[in-house]
């Protein structure tokens, strides 16, 4: 079965499709010998060898993860401070991949990991608009009048927020906290953090829940399991990715 070489070069781990794109117009990619700087060109996987700078590149088993992250946890591969990092629950995953976004060390819940770097691309792209739930607890009693500032948009140092749904969960008057839930599709960062921030309500609690079709149900904190591939395909949509 053929396919577009900058997604075979996408799909083996290389580069998105997008920078794999850029590396066949400088003219670094050669197939059986030949440089091919036409992105409509299509290979045969099992049949055709791709090189790069000459160097043979052999596809990548695609892996996509679901993860719980817990709190006090680094969303990167390594930590020079030899703190808990996400490599370090990843038992039994010989495929090197890579978080999608972040949740900051004291952010836990819902992280995608893939070594699709398409697919990372496309839902990290703020144009998509990829809905990103998050549960938050914030410290005071938030009325209704100040959540509708985070529905409408809050001014961050880095510009206005884009209008988020916003939903009261409950208030836990005895301990002067108030729960609810909030859906964005930007990636700015540590974002609802220094949303809350800007209304004078800082976060106690923060769990990422959704990330576009898929939920944290079932999964308990610190685990992580393999999306199948309805998933998968449901992605790419949110995405706006062909697949």
């Amino acid at each position: 079965m053929q396919e577009r070489l900058q997604k075979f070069l996408a799909r083996s781990g290389v580069a998105s499709r997008r920078e794999a794109e850029k590396m066949m117009l400088a003219g670094k990619v050669k197939v059986n010998g030949q440089i091919i700087t036409e992105l409509g060109f299509k290979i045969d996987p099992k049949q055709d060898k791709v090189y790069i700078d000459n160097q043979a590149i052999r596809p990548e088993k695609l892996v996509y993860l679901l993860f719980n992250k817990p709190k006090g946890v680094v969303t990167t591969l390594v930590d020079p401070e030899g703190r808990k990092t996400i490599a370090d629950y990843l038992t039994g995953i010989k495929e090197r991949v890579y978080p999608v976004g972040r949740l900051d060390y004291n952010t836990e819940g819902l992280l995608l990991l893939t070594n699709d770097g398409t697919l990372a691309q496309g839902l990290m792209h703020p144009k998509h608009h990829v809905n990103k739930t998050y549960l938050v607890t914030v410290v005071g009693i938030a009325l209704e009048e100040q959540l509708d500032k985070l529905r409408i948009g809050v001014e961050l140092e880095d510009g206005l927020t884009a209008p988020a749904i916003v939903q009261l969960v409950e208030y836990q008057h005895e301990k002067n906290l108030t729960v609810f839930t909030i859906t964005i599709h930007e990636g700015k960062n540590r974002q609802v953090r220094r949303m809350c921030d800007c209304i004078g309500h800082p976060v106690r609690q923060l769990t990422r829940t959704k990330i576009a079709n898929l939920n944290l149900s079932g999964l308990g904190r610190g685990k992580f399991r393999i999306l199948n591939e309805q998933e998968v395909k449901a992605l790419y949509k949110a995405a706006k990715l062909d697949g």
